[in-house]
């Protein structure tokens, strides 16, 4: 087998275990579309790739995933938020800390936001004290993890574990399974 050609089967074989998460995948969509129709906020968090997936699928919901359909805006938002929020508060307090500190000052109502956190490993503790900050305030979280979920697994009110143990496919799996999920809200709203 080429190179080429096991990265490509690497890659159908991270989206293909997603056939098995089918029921979880159903639900998040649901959990998703629910919030939006009460009025709730999307946030999403990761690191590295994941953090530039985060701010994708939160553009996704601003503007629009596909160019011929035209809906309002979903209220959604990265809590990666900017370099100077992110310096201050690794500076002030710990990395750690982020993510749980931007959740805590934008969602206001208790049972109407959902928290998508994206990691590969399920390890970082940014993305574990956001996932128990999001239990203390009523926020439902949806994870999407890889390697086995990690820590986050257990934290998650519904964790999507991509079944691979390669970064890169796992990411791509990611993107794929947002975009995914994102088409079905944005077609159950319109």
């Amino acid at each position: 087998m080429t190179k080429l050609k096991k990265y490509i089967n690497d890659s159908f074989l991270a989206k293909n275990s997603l056939l098995k998460k089918e029921t979880k995948i159903t639900e998040a969509i649901k959990q998703i579309s629910t919030s939006i129709k009460k009025g709730g906020t999307i946030f999403f968090c990761g690191n590295g790739g994941s953090a530039a997936d985060a701010q994708h699928l939160t553009a996704e919901l601003l503007v629009r995933l596909r160019p011929n359909i035209n809906r309002n805006p979903i209220s959604a938002i990265s809590l990666l938020q900017d370099t100077s929020t992110i310096t201050a508060c690794s500076n002030d307090y710990k990395f750690e800390e982020l993510f749980s500190r931007n959740l805590e000052a934008f969602s206001k109502i208790k049972g109407r936001d959902i928290l998508v956190c994206i990691s590969t490993s399920g390890n970082s503790k940014n993305i574990l004290k956001v996932l128990k900050t999001a239990k203390k305030k009523g926020v439902f979280s949806i994870s999407f993890l890889g390697s086995g979920g990690g820590k986050a697994k257990k934290l998650s009110d519904l964790p999507i574990i991509v079944n691979s143990k390669i970064t890169a496919r796992i990411q791509e799996a990611h993107i794929f399974l947002g975009h995914y999920i994102l088409e079905e809200v944005e077609d159950s709203l319109i």
